[in-house]
């Protein structure tokens, strides 16, 4: 069996806790140039890899800028760093809640994306503990959505990563959630809800369907007073938005959803009023490069529960 070839280490630093982009020039393709390439891959503005090349700002493994001219190679490494949007803020710090040599844990806020991705990339959880813990191998082991607050974990040693990300895909984590919703005295609880959910690249909503199911969650009304709803979910598998679409579906959505049930006008940047009232409360596993038992609660408050008026203002 041949053994994949082994990816070069990056040539540039992190800039703010972000990565450079790395591509690898694929063996098929009738490209005559590195620049010919860059330009029908990236979605870039006409000149901005002209501009970018001339520069120098796009560098081999070496570390040598890339010339404008350069032919193309198969199986080529390069890189460069993208140009960093203009972030507003998140005014609400990144907590850790645990840290040893192998793993940091996190409590996130709402409105704080976990890894760069798309408009959001240094102003993300991953970015932030990189630059203020001084610790640029950092990355995540597993996502929450950028609307969702609660525990993170993230692996300090690139080795370990998949070891730790393994905890997850073999459900070999116990994750608790808390959410804030309508009180229906008609819906029994608990209970478990089983369906099928699909999401579609491109589609904002992830839908339930007919078929065999593969969402599992397990909801439980913890109390319940002035029409609102205090919930433990438990969810057993991990499809996109599930607890969010299982709540929906139970005439129970999530307060300060912005997809369920109706998709709402995009919030103006900067806007972090009335957050959705979801939070990882519980992370809680073994550690499986140290053996050690770890349960760890967010300390967090939802908003909407302790002061509505204030959520709601």
């Amino acid at each position: 069996m041949r053994r994949r070839p082994r990816t070069p280490p990056s040539p540039l630093p992190q800039r703010r806790g972000v990565d450079p982009v790395r591509v690898r020039l694929p063996f098929d393709g009738g490209w005559a140039t590195v620049r010919e390439h860059l330009v029908a891959r990236l979605a870039a503005g006409d000149g901005v890899i002209d501009g970018m090349l001339k520069a120098g700002l796009v560098v081999g493994a070496d570390g040598r800028p890339v010339a404008p001219d350069a032919a193309y190679v198969p199986g080529m490494y390069v890189w460069f760093h993208r140009e960093l949007p203009d972030e507003p803020r998140v005014p609400c710090p990144v907590d850790v809640v645990y840290r040893d040599e192998h793993i940091v844990v996190a409590d996130k806020p709402h409105f704080l994306a976990t890894t760069p991705r798309g408009s959001h990339v240094a102003e993300t959880a991953l970015a932030r503990l990189r630059r203020d813990l001084g610790i640029p191998t950092l990355t995540a082991a597993h996502r929450l959505d950028r609307l969702t607050a609660g525990l993170v974990l993230f692996t300090v040693r690139p080795e370990e990563r998949g070891t730790y990300q393994s905890l997850f895909r073999d459900r070999r984590v116990t994750k608790e959630y808390e959410a804030v919703g309508p009180y229906d005295p008609a819906v029994a609880l608990p209970r478990t809800v089983r369906s099928r959910i699909v999401k579609e690249r491109g589609v904002m909503t992830a839908q339930e369907v007919p078929g065999e199911p593969n969402a599992v969650s397990r909801i439980e009304l913890l109390e319940h007073r002035a029409g609102l709803g205090r919930y433990r979910l438990l969810p057993f598998t991990g499809q996109t938005h599930q607890l969010r679409v299982h709540m929906n579906a139970l005439g129970l959505p999530i307060l300060g959803d912005p997809l369920y049930p109706v998709v709402a006008d995009p919030a103006p940047a900067g806007d972090f009023r009335r957050p959705l009232q979801l939070l990882a409360r519980v992370l809680e596993f073994t550690d499986p490069v140290t053996g050690r038992a770890h349960r760890f609660v967010s300390e967090r408050v939802l908003q909407a529960w302790s002061s509505y008026d204030i959520w709601a203002g």
